[in-house]
């Protein structure tokens, strides 16, 4: 996988089509006489424009460019010097204006000139491109900087009813994500989104610039199916350059301003005021190189972009940095210290400035940073600590931080040598919390994390600790697929926080697992009840919170909302959330990243969940996760092989098959779905549907009813409707109210039945909950039932549904979807030969899937032949719109 662009080539426009469309419709517009794109440096002004000129000038106008610079601007006509006719004589303006309008008729009826930088246009360039835009020669095409000055004739250009002026504003997140793909030319995680967006602040210019670098240094890689960033994001030496220019003009004190702020974060207006002339500020402001806001009742100063301060910086003598976070930190303590962040800002400016800081401001400031969720900050302040200043709170605390980052082996020797030092229930608990999650989470340790929490019960000594431990013995058994035992465990657990003596950790835990495995045994409506009550109560008691952020209280509600049918929502929330965590850097993200995949998986939508199983898959595996690994594997398998990328679903089902057994909260019976429909897509519908038995099976002896019921209703879309029509309405029976249990159980009772009515009904059902993959097939059964009798208008108006609900899946392919839009019905037995002779698959392997002879295989390939109109296997796959395997 490579790059579209090389280090120096031009980026696609991408992003940018309302802009030039409204551009475009402007130019050719008789009452518009000029257009102007007003943005930012960087915004992408010039591109766009660019962009523009050349589509005006395939639609048969004559175009020009020209570019006004400062140097340029000092000299009358400078810009446009080379646009002007020779010979025209210009010392008489009236005239030679007049001459220069007549020559250009000559030279073309219709012009369109485009002016970069119009705000540094010399003023008797701007009066010519007026009369010339006042006579109709000219259509003007300009680009402006924001906050720049401007000359009045300058000015006359840019405003009245015959110009119209089009902001270009920074890029959003999705934009950035859109740009990022077209230029790299293939998907980017969605944390390299993130990071790009946040440092580029959406600006076309430093996101290119930062990409660019991020790909030539190796920061920026490619991580099996997607761009991942595997290190920090480099700062170009060109996009320094381009910065340092905003920069070189200014004089002493307002370099002072921004080095102070690049070192310290905002400053107060009040506090700079002191510091520096009147009016310092205001230019800076009127550069665009600062922001004045508000925060928390003060005033306060910020860089205008991220980039200026990591610039400013790198620029900054050693000396002079240290000497800038010392003054830094004293300035704070002169004025007490009371805000509640100032004990973080002078430990951490005292460290980087002296190398060293007091231990009891280190460890407040640690505190401060862990719930700021700055893991790596925590790590930074506490191993600053001796060995005998490290206590069993400080060492708790730097194995949480050392487990956020997915430093498991870190994050696993610090804990255990806090162990056997913990004194009273209080540090007890502490350390067995942090520890079970680091051994789950990491190893898939089932039996390690219940021996740790088995060891503190024994240690503990008040009732309160040992029912908080019981909870956490639950919270184990549900994270590791065991939902029966490990709800029952989880009965015992306080229905509001607020009744909670002592430690308020197990509880957060325990509702945020109990959510989990309620969703999972088909109580959708309890598990969202939960896990919105655990998502409030942490927000309220965050500050005492040694959890995850959170956010991650959002992860069961997003399984509810899944497995209720809910799909679009939940796939919303996921990606909301999943970027709340992303800005901390949390690894317990990737579980956002399966459930968002695994939610547009059953959606329907194979590519964006392919994408977010590849993402998933790529942080597996810098955090060396199996877990994760596995779940993401069997995933893009199941997606690939719907896709009919049968080389790529082969490759992750072998890698799959080679991992060792590591159970999270989804059951392993899940992991059948990768194998079974790379079966499928090989045409052995026999092998994929014994595949997704075994795994139904192991689903339900875990108690995992939603993944029996996914599982057992692709049973139903290959080719075995009645065989588990009957259980599906069982587990539908068992849920609480959710919509896709029932409307699965009445999908396969319909395509048991072959009713037409029945199957339209479920198709209806299936598209209100966001299965659109499955709502696609059962509108395309029903007009495969419907064509029985002969063609009709219902048979039309079902497989119009059909083809609407499957633009929405990607270029999924199934089995019956193909059999299902063959023009003369089949039977099942014919289906499943014709699907399988139609992808490449020997009359043989057919035989011996199906237990058939090969004898009886041809004779059937015979009739599907006769009654398709065929007369190869080629032209069978034609027919049912399938891609032959190669």
């Amino acid at each position: 996988m490579k790059s579209a662009v090389g280090k120096s080539g031009r980026w696609p426009l991408t992003g940018r089509d309302g802009e030039l469309a409204e551009a475009l419709a402007a130019l050719v517009d008789r009452s518009v006489r000029g257009v102007v794109l007003s943005g930012a440096a960087g915004a992408g002004k010039t591109r766009l424009a660019e962009e523009c000129l050349a589509l005006m000038a395939g639609r048969g106008f004559v175009v020009a460019q020209a570019t006004a610079s400062a140097a340029a601007g000092s000299v009358p006509l400078g810009a446009v010097a080379h646009l002007l006719p020779a010979g025209v004589d210009l010392s008489d303006p009236v005239a030679g204006f007049a001459a220069v309008a007549a020559s250009l008729r000559r030279a073309g009826s219709r012009w369109v000139v485009l002016l970069d930088d119009l705000h540094l246009l010399d003023g008797t360039s701007a009066v010519l491109l007026r009369q010339l835009m006042d006579t109709g020669v000219v259509r003007l095409l300009a680009t402006v900087r924001t906050g720049e000055p401007i000359r009045d004739a300058v000015h006359a250009l840019m405003y009245g009813d015959a110009v119209r002026r089009i902001d270009i504003a920074a890029f959003d997140l999705a934009t950035t994500d859109e740009v990022l793909q077209a230029a790299l030319g293939a998907s980017l995680s969605r944390r390299a989104v993130f990071e790009l967006f946040r440092a580029s602040g959406g600006n076309a210019l430093y996101l290119r610039e930062l990409a660019l670098e991020a790909v030539n240094c190796g920061a920026l890689r490619v991580v099996g199916e997607v761009w991942e960033l595997v290190g920090e994001l480099p700062t170009s030496r060109r996009l320094a350059e381009v910065i340092h220019t905003r920069l070189e003009h200014l004089g002493e004190h307002e370099r002072s301003v921004l080095d102070r702020i690049a070192v310290g974060g905002s400053l107060s207006v009040a506090e700079l005021c002191r510091l520096v002339p009147a009016g310092t500020v205001d230019r800076l402001k009127s550069a665009g190189l600062v922001e004045i806001g508000e925060e928390r009742r003060r005033t306060s100063v910020r860089l205008a972009h991220p980039l200026y301060g990591e610039v400013l910086r790198g620029a900054l003598p050693t000396v002079r940095r240290r000497a800038l976070l010392a003054a830094e930190a004293d300035r704070i303590v002169e004025h007490g210290a009371r805000r509640r962040a100032d004990a973080l800002k002078i430990a951490s400016y005292w460290l980087s400035a002296t190398g060293t800081a007091d231990p009891a401001l280190l460890l407040q400031a640690a505190g401060l940073a862990r719930h700021s969720h700055d893991y790596p900050q925590v790590v930074t302040l506490l191993q600053a600590l001796s060995a005998q200043e490290m206590t069993v709170v400080t060492r708790v605390l730097l194995g949480d931080a050392y487990f956020q980052m997915g430093c498991w082996e870190d994050a696993e020797r610090t804990l255990a040598e806090a162990a056997p030092l913990a004194r009273g229930d209080g540090e007890v608990l502490g350390v067995v919390m942090t520890r079970v999650d680091n051994l789950l989470w990491s190893k898939a340790d089932l039996s390690a994390a219940l021996a740790a929490n088995t060891q503190a019960l024994q240690r503990v000594t008040s009732e309160a600790a040992s029912h908080l431990l019981r909870i956490n013995e639950g919270y184990i058994y549900v994270a590791k697929g065991r939902f029966t035992e490990g709800l029952a465990r989880l009965k015992v657990l306080e229905e509001d926080i607020e009744h909670v003596q002592g430690d308020i950790n197990p509880w957060l835990r325990g509702a945020l697992m109990k959510a989990l495995g309620l969703s999972l045994v088909a109580k959708t409506q309890q598990a969202a009840m939960w896990a919105l009550r655990a998502y409030e109560a942490h927000m309220a008691v965050d500050e005492e919170a040694l959890v995850s952020h959170p956010a991650v209280q959002k992860l069961p509600w997003v399984l509810a909302l899944c497995e209720g049918g809910q799909l679009a929502a939940a796939t919303r929330e996921a990606e909301d959330t999943y970027y709340q965590l992303a800005a901390f850097s949390s690894v317990v993200r990737v579980w956002l990243l399966v459930l968002s995949a695994r939610a547009q998986w059953l959606a329907g939508h194979t590519a964006t969940a392919r994408r977010w199983y590849a993402e998933a898959i790529a942080l597996g595996r810098k955090v060396n996760n199996t877990m994760v690994l596995r779940a993401g594997l069997n995933g893009l398998a199941a997606c690939a092989a719907v896709q009919g990328d049968i080389k790529a679903a082969t490759e992750a089902v072998f890698e799959l098959n080679g991992l060792p057994n590591a159970l999270g909260f989804l059951s392993e019976g899940e992991l059948q779905l990768g194998p079974a429909w790379l079966a499928a897509a090989q045409g052995d519908q026999a092998l994929a549907r014994d595949l997704l038995r075994e795994g139904a099976a192991s689903a339900r002896r875990t108690g995992h009813l939603t993944g029996e019921s996914l599982l057992l209703t692709d049973i139903a879309r290959l080719g075995a409707p009645g065989e588990v029509a009957e259980r599906l309405h069982e587990i539908a029976a068992q849920g609480d109210g959710g919509t896709l249990l029932p409307a699965r159980a009445a999908f396969a009772t319909a395509l048991a039945c072959g009713d037409p009515r029945r199957l339209r009904d479920a198709a209806l059902q299936l598209e209100e909950t966001g299965s659109d993959l499955i709502a696609a097939e059962a509108f395309a059964a029903t007009a495969h039932a419907l064509r029985r009798t002969g063609p009709s208008q219902a048979a039309a108006d079902a497989d119009d549904c059909s083809a609407a609900a499957l633009r929405r899946c990607q270029g999924a392919r199934t089995p019956l979807l193909a059999t299902s839009a063959a023009p003369v019905p089949l039977t099942e037995r014919e289906r499943e030969i014709a699907v399988a002779a139609a992808i490449g698959t020997p009359s043989r392997t057919i035989a011996a899937s199906l237990t058939l002879s090969v004898r009886t295989v041809n004779n059937h390939l015979q009739r599907i032949y006769a009654k398709l109109g065929v007369t190869s296997r080629r032209e069978l796959a034609d027919a049912l719109g399938l891609k032959r395997n190669p």
